[in-house]
């Protein structure tokens, strides 16, 4: 809560101040506007009316506004507005109007007699103040305290909306964390502290959330669940993270969706698609809604490309809906509240290839081309339905319970039948001759069809009870109990052939073709005890359960956190967490390279073990944090999987032991005043021992001696080194004015052939994956009080964003081409190119 900042030097005027009580509600210490509007303004007094918004053009409520050495004042309203009425200054006098909100530097504008008219239409921009209170110390009832878990990082909403990234995607902003990694920025998953996107969590005003079953590439992706318009607070786990979140074993992405308060709306524009969000709260106070709607055709960015060009037509719409209602008494509304998320995602993906060109290293300063003419088209259709619906009541100011009903419905279809006939030749790889990187002969001719007529229908749902319990300060009770039924419906009619020789030998012909169905029922239930000894001091401690009734194993979870203050520093605190933490098998990984299920499929267990420090502290007058963490993980019953662009390909057995350490940093704060930016370094080695991986030990003749066991051997998400920057800044005097940069450099991964995972990273690896994009923006007032009746125009936000813009060559995977020789060559993939987008965000 804000409070007004008082004036002290105001005069004093008892009368004012007596009707000034009276007025004032009995919990707040705010100013009604009720108390400015019963002056009637004379001609010896006139109304003073404006607006009041941050640097980003948002509306700033709670600004105190008074002319100086007068007496009263007034505050802002949800909308920044507010009236004053003050004296009439005499011709050629001026008087000092004085803006104050806690958190915010003051602001003191000098008006003249001319511009204090009856009906001045007034705006004002404050800009956030770096400075700390000192050592104030608030205390009340906390749902959140990030200091008191470990691995957590809280965002800012809007940096997801103006970080300049290929789509706006909000999960590109967590690729300038450490830990987390995604070389590709066509899609929206990401992988962290070396596992993969299947073992994160994402809760939406505590729903889980899925993503599709059957994208096999990345531009074939839509758009991700979050809206960042509808977005109100952002919380990020990268490890150790409590019982009450759910069963995964590398990460939990926490969001709650805004409750509205008054009456507002954007509009986003830009090349690749646009949005449009709605919110809105009834005169009562009763029921708000928020509704946002987003499109994106990602044609203008998949051009790029190099490595396929063809007749791109994919497009992706989603509209979601949220509404809150406050089904209490008038006396405690918020006592009991029902909220319902509703949304629906259709994703379509066309495209007829044409043509296609590569090149590749094929050996010590030997370069190959690839040349590719393709015939034929393919399309992916994903249609998702997600909702859910959440029941909040409190019993008690200590004890509060909630009931949350959840449910997926998602329909996809893969349809392909692509031909594709390619030739290899040789480059002149000598920087000296004239024919430098021309092909100078050409070798090989074959050629490749692809079928396939798959599809899948998904429906889960969930029903969940959730307890929070605070006796006291010292210390809180978390409980809860899920139930929930899976049904998923799976066919599957592919087949792929090669020739290279005239004629399809049987080895190089697959053909898939499954028709399988699984239904299954889950139990899970969690408690947890947050201990607070003292102000220094936390302990939470607890465990989880789950219960799979198709492989019929019950799990245990038990984890642990503490966290301490030093006595001496108290912005500096210790963390330190472990904990056990299983992913029961989903439907993904049951299914094995030949289509087939394995229902004895045990879950994956990880052992976490992280310690840490964070530490707050003021420099050049602002704030600035830096966080560090070491981590290792121990898992054993791995399933080990290949990575085919964004596709994962399971082995459908737990015959692997794995292990993660590492060491993420994280330094953020103001290095411009008013602007938070923030660099992530993170180091990582994962890598697994397969079972049966043996290699076959040869004397020097060439002949077979005898086996040994391979080992250990690197993981498909073994990126060494993963650096992260979000960076903003904007000019001295004029903060409407910004540019940001998003860098993000990753080592190379490990890769290998299809079913050879004994070779990863053992023949070669990526490329490092570099990208930086540039942004640049401009926030314009669009004030219209001949709008009042409606949305009303508030800012206008202009950007332009240089993306990719260093034209980095960066790989996605790779594809395995054979010639006439049987030789398997791995012909790269390229991502997107240099692109520039536009983008507009009108705000109501």
């Amino acid at each position: 809560m804000h409070l007004p900042v008082p004036f002290s030097r105001f005069a004093f005027s008892p009368a004012l101040a007596l009707r000034t009580l009276l007025l004032m509600p009995a919990a707040g210490l705010v100013v009604p506007h009720a108390a400015q509007a019963q002056e009637t303004a004379s001609p010896a007094r006139i109304e003073l009316r404006g607006t009041v918004r941050d640097a980003a053009g948002q509306p700033l409520e709670q600004v105190s506004v008074a002319l100086e050495g007068q007496p009263g004042g007034t505050n802002t309203d949800a909308a920044g507005r507010f009236r004053l009425v003050v004296p009439r200054l005499e011709a050629g006098k001026g008087a000092v109007l004085v803006l104050r909100r806690l958190g915010y530097v003051s602001l003191r504008r000098v008006l003249t007699a001319e511009q204090l008219t009856a009906g001045s239409e007034l705006s004002f921009s404050l800009q956030a103040d770096a400075r700390n209170l000192g050592d104030v110390t608030v205390r009340g009832r906390r749902q959140e305290d990030t200091r008191e878990q470990i691995s957590i990082t809280q965002l800012d909403p809007r940096t997801a909306k103006e970080l300049p990234s290929a789509f706006g995607d909000f999960n590109k902003v967590l690729t300038t964390l450490p830990g987390v990694v995604a070389n590709n920025e066509l899609t929206s998953t990401y992988s962290v502290r070396g596992g993969n996107y299947d073992e994160n969590l994402v809760y939406v005003n505590g729903i889980e959330v899925y993503r599709p079953f059957l994208v096999t590439a990345a531009q074939q992706e839509g758009l991700s669940f979050i809206n960042p318009d509808l977005v109100d607070r952002v919380q990020f786990a990268s490890g150790g993270w409590q019982p009450r979140y759910g069963d995964k074993l590398s990460s939990v992405l926490n969001v709650d969706y805004k409750q509205p308060k008054r009456r507002a709306a954007s509009v986003t524009a830009s090349m690749v698609g646009g949005a449009l969000h709605l919110e809105e709260v009834s005169k009562s106070g009763r029921v708000s809604y928020l509704a946002g709607l987003r499109y994106k055709n990602a044609q203008y960015v998949l051009r790029s490309l190099r490595q396929n060009q063809g007749a791109y037509d994919p497009t992706y719409a989603d509209g979601q809906l949220y509404i809150s209602a406050a089904l209490g008494p008038d006396t405690d509304r918020q006592r009991t509240t029902l909220g319902l998320l509703t949304t629906m995602a259709s994703n379509n993906f066309r495209f007829a290839p044409q043509t296609g060109q590569a090149t590749f290293s094929s050996g010590l300063n030997q370069f190959q081309r690839l040349f590719i003419f393709y015939d034929g088209r393919e399309r992916m259709q994903y249609n998702t339905y997600q909702g859910g619906l959440n029941l909040t009541h409190h019993f008690s100011s200590r004890l509060t319970g909630e009931v949350l009903l959840g449910g997926l419905v998602s329909r996809e279809q893969e349809l392909r039948d692509v031909e594709a006939a390619y030739r290899f030749a040789d480059v002149n790889s000598n920087p000296r001759s004239p024919d430098f990187n021309q092909v100078v002969r050409q070798r090989d001719v074959g050629s490749r069809f692809d079928h396939s007529r798959n599809s899948l229908l998904a429906r889960i749902g969930n029903l969940e009870a959730r307890g929070t319990y605070d006796p006291n300060e010292r210390h809180t009770l978390r409980w809860g109990v899920k139930a929930g039924v899976e049904s998923i419906n799976d066919r599957l009619n592919e087949y792929t052939f090669i020739d290279s020789a005239d004629f399809v030998p049987v080895q190089r012909f697959t053909r898939l073709v499954t028709d399988l169905d699984l239904t299954s029922e889950r139990y899970q239930a969690y408690a947890q005890h947050t201990v607070r000894f003292d102000s220094l001091r936390t302990l939470t401690y607890g465990a989880r359960l789950h219960y799979w009734s198709v492989n019929g194993q019950l799990v245990a979870s038990p984890r642990v956190q503490y966290a301490v203050t030093s006595r001496r520093n108290r912005n500096l605190s210790y963390k330190a967490a472990a904990g056990m933490y299983h992913q029961p098998p989903f439907y993904r990984e049951l299914r094995d390279l030949e289509g087939q299920l394995n229902r004895e499929l045990r879950a994956q267990r990880s052992v976490h073990f992280i310690t840490g420090t964070e530490y707050r502290f003021e420099q050049w007058g602002r704030p600035f944090q830096f966080t560090g963490e070491v981590y290792f993980k121990y898992l054993t019953d791995v399933i080990p999987y290949d990575v085919d662009n964004v596709r994962l390909r399971y082995f459908a057995r737990n015959m692997a032991t794995a292990y993660a350490a590492g060491l993420d940093t994280r330094i953020s704060g103001e290095f411009v005043p008013g602007a938070e930016s923030w660099f992530s370094l993170g180091l990582l080695t994962t890598r697994e021992n397969l079972e049966g991986d043996s290699l076959t030990v040869r004397d020097e003749a060439g002949n077979a001696i005898g086996k040994k066991e391979q080992g250990y051997v690197r993981r498909p998400t073994d990126q060494r080194l993963n650096l992260g920057v979000y960076f903003q800044d904007h000019l001295p005097n004029n903060p409407s004015v910004r540019g940001y940069v998003n860098l993000v450099f990753g080592t190379g991964l490990p890769f290998s052939p299809p079913g050879l995972p004994e070779l990863r990273g053992t023949t070669s690896l990526t490329r490092s994956y570099k990208r930086v994009d540039l942004g640049v923006s401009k926030v314009l007032s669009a004030r219209n009080d001949q709008m009042r009746k409606f949305y009303q125009p508030e800012s206008l936000w202009l950007g332009l964003e240089v993306l990719n813009v260093l034209a980095a060559n960066n790989v996605a995977g790779y594809s395995y081409v054979q010639d006439l020789n049987a030789r398997t060559y791995a012909v790269p993939n390229y991502l997107s190119q240099r692109v520039i987008n536009l983008r507009l965000i009108a705000r109501f």
